[in-house]
């Protein structure tokens, strides 16, 4: 994980790579509860059996679920200390190019991209990959865009 202190410092690491996470199984169990929570419980998502002989092969991750992991995945990349706050600001771009199958896992690489210093602090653009574990394409590719308040 890279530490970095304030908002200088984030600005001075605009184009490092970050590294990336340890990897993350993405199990049925967490696959469900995001459907109760989101209420989504399309059978691609909830039901093994049928999605045996689907599309997939097997059930998969939500895209939405995949990003969702982003600040577990993220905490594993970065941290900034000397912040009062860090909070979510929105996302630039989102794409979900390969299905997370169950039973897969998941880690994540990251680059600073743009810092933008504000009165009150600086608005980070961070992008994101998801990779999928033994799969050539990515899960998702995201960026995020956080406040930071030193």
């Amino acid at each position: 994980m890279r530490v970095l202190d304030g908002i200088d410092e984030v600005e001075a690491a605009v184009g490092e790579s970050l590294g990336h996470t340890d990897w993350l199984e993405v199990t049925q169990d967490r696959v469900n509860l995001f459907a109760d929570a989101t209420e989504d419980h399309q059978w691609i998502h909830v039901d093994p059996v049928r999605a045996a002989d689907g599309p997939f092969g097997a059930p998969i991750a939500h895209g939405y679920l995949t990003l969702s992991l982003l600040p577990k995945l993220g905490a594993g990349l970065l941290r900034v200390d000397g912040l009062k706050m860090k909070i979510n600001y929105g996302l630039n771009k989102v794409r979900f190019p390969q299905p997370v199958k169950v039973g897969s896992s998941i880690r994540a690489t990251g680059e600073i991209v743009s810092v933008e210093r504000t009165a009150k602090g600086a608005t980070v653009v961070v992008a994101y990959t998801i990779e999928i574990e033994g799969e050539s394409k990515p899960a998702c590719v995201a960026e995020t865009v956080v406040v930071m308040v030193p």
